[in-house]
Formats: structure tokens, C-alpha cells, sequence
């Protein structure tokens, strides 16, 4: 997106000139409204993709509120069998990859809040004071037995529930319990049973946006360290930091299709493609930081005006470019033998620049290539000691057979950088 925005910006300023306008101001303000215009358009991107990415959780909500209204009315006879339905959203809606265990917390939950609600009405009466002390009291009882946010948050509702409509609805309180039950086993059943999603669809569309980010702003550095533009590298590194987002989204699709494929017979037969992608969870969030650590060191190297040999560039276009690539192949379901053969190319780059001759910050990056490339290639399925093995193979050999040190006529090369 950086890059969008400086090739537009340029082409303002060059107009602007021409036409003889020479406020700064002018300038600043047609560049923030075409910058405006790009941000609303990838703002609209980003809310379509998390439409696409909640489309299918939103159906398999409808039609677990659909049958569980139905369970509870036409089977067991409810005449307002509001709650089975709330329990049939909730437990599909609030705890994606935990819907089994936040069944089991609303179960409990509702039961500490029904017994509670009731002994106290039983006991006090009904009435505001009385309707805090049950809240009250849930919560106390819930978290003292070690209960999670879920159970204390359904208890405290649940005694909230029946302290108000007790005195309006008779026998309230199994009706309460039972419409728990329904919702949250219809729920189940619509996740494992009739309406199972595709697990590999939802993580390839939940890893997207996280490897995207990555191969973007490793792009723009390498392009930045050529032109030596640290406001470049500098936004490159501000914009991966804020990752949270991409990264939570990966790791909650994870645990869902997870959840998904063992609890549905259907999709069974995914299990060793998912524990694939389970396992390249942690290695990209490593990559992750290891690029954040080589990007705020190439703004560093910018500004200190090291020397940057053509290969540095180069090896972190080629991590980008492995990026890429391991996402098309974790999407095609294909051994990522492309994604490899990459990052040893950009490990074998980074090679060539130290041995060119860097600086201390040009140290620091060629070591992050190599770590950045070492998660990847765990990511992409390898064992960290067969990943540490081929990069440090195909960085090379910086000494001389004979046992001397090879010598450059570049910047004095501080000791080789570690990996990992």
C-alpha cells in the first residue's frame, strides 16, 4: 500500500509544479486526499475479506438458532423456548475452536445460576437488592471454584433471568436448563454433522492476510534499502508491527479447524494437513518479529549511511518472494519445495552481501535473513536442525580452505552472524 502511495504522490507533485503552484500546502492536501481515497478503498477490501471470512460461521449460526427453536418447541414443548436458540448462537459465535468446552461452561454456567437464583428467591424474596445480591453471589461462588470468564458470565445472566421473570413465568427455571442443553448440543451437531466447514478453506483464508503483510513490507524494504529511503523502510516497519490482528485471526482459525476436524467425520481425513498448518502457526509468527528486527535495523543502517551491497536487497526481496510462495503452496496443498529453493536463494543473497563487506546494522539484517529464513523453512515443514543445516549450507563458506580469512575490500566485517 506504501508503495501505491508514493508512486501517486509523485506524479501530484510534478503536476503541481507545472502548473506553477508552488504552496506547500496544496501539495500536502491533494496527497492526504488521494491517500484518504486509498485507504477507504483497502478499508473496503478489508471488510469484504472479514465478511468472506464470517460468512460461513454466520450461516452455521442461523441454522443452528432455526433447529434449536424448533427442538425445543415442537419436541420438548416449549411454548417460548427463547433461550435455546441463545445458546445455540452463543456457543457457535463466541468461543470459535472451544465450542464443545464453552458447551459444557454453559451448561454449568446456567445450573450455578438457576440454583442460586432459586434459593435465594426461595429464601429472600424478589426485588432489586435481592437481584444484586444473586449477581453477586453468582459471581463470587463461580470464580471461587476456578470457573472461567464464560461460566461466570452465564451464571451471573442466568441468576439476572431468574429473579426478574420468576415472578412472571412459572417454572422458569428447568425450561432455563434444558433450552441450555438443546441449544448448545444443536450447535455441535451443526458443526460436526450437517453444515461442517471446509477447515483448509478457512485457514487458507485466515493465513492470507498475515502472510500478505509479511510479503509486502519486506518488498518495500528491500525496495528502500536500493533507494536508501528510510521513511520508506520506516512505514514498512511501523505496518508490521501492527499485526495483532492478522496473527489472532490466524491463530483462531487454527483451533477451529482443529475443533472441526475432530469432532466432524466428514472432515477426518484433513487431520495431517492441518497439523501441518497448526505446526507453521508459531514459525510464522516468528518470521514475523525476526522481519520486524531486520526492518528496524535496515531504517538503521539507512540512517547511520552504511554500505549496502546490491545483495542485501536482493535476499530480502527473495524472503518476500518466499512468502508468496508458501502461501499459494499451503493453498494448492502442495509440498512447498518452491518456497525452500527460495529462501535458500535469499540466504545465499544475504551470503554475498557479508561477504561483500557490511557494517554493523548490515550485520544485523544479514543475520535476520537468515533466522527469517530458518522459521519459514519450518514453517514449510522442515525440523529446525535440518532448517539451521540448509541455510547455513547455502550461506557459505566465509573462510578460506587453508583456514585463513577470506579478506574484502568493503567495510570492515564484524564476526559472521548467528542464526537463530
Amino acid at each position: 500500500m506504501a508503495v501505491a502511495r508514493d508512486r501517486r504522490s509523485s506524479p501530484m507533485r510534478r503536476a503541481l509544479r507545472r502548473e506553477g503552484a508552488v504552496d506547500v500546502d496544496s501539495v500536502r492536501i491533494a496527497e492526504a486526499v488521494h491517500q484518504l481515497r486509498h485507504r477507504g478503498k483497502a478499508t473496503l477490501h478489508d471488510r469484504l475479506h472479514r465478511v468472506r471470512m464470517a460468512l460461513g460461521l454466520a450461516v452455521q449460526a442461523g441454522l443452528a438458532a432455526g433447529l434449536a427453536w424448533l427442538a425445543a418447541h415442537e419436541l420438548l414443548g416449549n411454548p417460548q423456548p427463547v433461550f435455546a436458540p441463545i445458546s445455540a448462537v452463543g456457543t457457535l459465535a463466541v468461543s470459535v475452536g472451544q465450542r464443545f468446552r464453552r458447551t459444557v461452561e454453559l451448561i454449568i454456567g446456567v445450573g450455578v445460576g438457576v440454583a442460586l437464583g432459586d434459593l435465594l428467591i426461595y429464601l429472600l424474596g424478589t426485588g432489586p437488592w435481592q437481584l444484586g445480591l444473586v449477581v453477586t453471589s453468582a459471581i463470587l461462588v463461580t470464580v471461587f471454584a476456578g470457573g472461567s470468564v464464560a461460566i461466570v458470565i452465564q451464571a451471573a445472566a442466568t441468576g439476572v433471568l431468574i429473579v426478574t421473570l420468576s415472578p412472571s413465568v412459572a417454572d422458569l427455571e428447568i425450561p432455563r436448563f434444558v433450552d441450555a442443553i438443546v441449544g448448545g448440543g444443536i450447535a455441535l451437531l451443526v458443526t460436526a454433522i450437517l453444515l461442517p466447514l471446509n477447515p483448509l478453506r478457512v485457514l487458507n483464508r485466515a493465513a492470507r492476510p498475515a502472510l500478505d503483510l509479511l510479503s509486502a513490507q519486506l518488498d518495500i524494504t528491500a525496495e528502500g534499502l536500493r533507494e536508501r529511503d528510510r521513511d520508506k523502510v520506516q512505514e514498512a516497519l511501523e505496518r508490521l508491527r501492527d499485526n495483532k490482528e492478522e496473527l489472532t485471526a490466524f491463530s483462531e482459525a487454527i483451533e477451529g479447524a482443529k475443533e472441526t476436524a475432530l469432532l466432524s467425520p466428514a472432515r477426518w481425513h484433513r487431520r495431517s494437513e492441518l497439523t501441518h498448518y497448526a505446526e507453521a502457526a508459531d514459525p510464522v509468527d516468528r518470521a514475523m518479529r525476526n522481519s520486524g528486527t531486520l526492518i528496524r535495523r535496515a531504517v538503521t543502517l539507512i540512517e547511520d549511511e552504511e554500505q549496502v551491497p546490491a545483495a542485501m536487497p536482493d535476499a530480502v526481496a527473495h524472503l518476500a518472494e518466499s512468502v508468496r510462495l508458501l502461501k499459494h503452496e499451503f493453498a494448492v496443498g502442495e509440498e512447498p519445495e518452491q518456497t525452500r529453493e527460495r529462501l535458500l536463494r535469499a540466504v545465499s543473497e544475504a551470503g554475498r552481501a557479508y561477504a561483500e563487506g557490511v557494517g554493523f546494522s548490515g550485520s544485523v539484517v544479514i543475520a535476520q535473513v537468515r533466522t527469517t529464513a530458518s522459521d519459514l523453512m519450518v514453517a514449510s515443514g522442515l525440523s529446525q536442525e535440518e532448517a539451521n543445516r540448509l541455510v547455513r549450507q547455502s550461506f557459505g563458506d566465509l573462510d578460506r580452505p587453508d583456514g585463513s580469512v577470506e579478506r574484502t575490500t568493503g567495510a570492515n566485517r564484524p564476526a559472521p552472524p548467528p542464526l537463530g
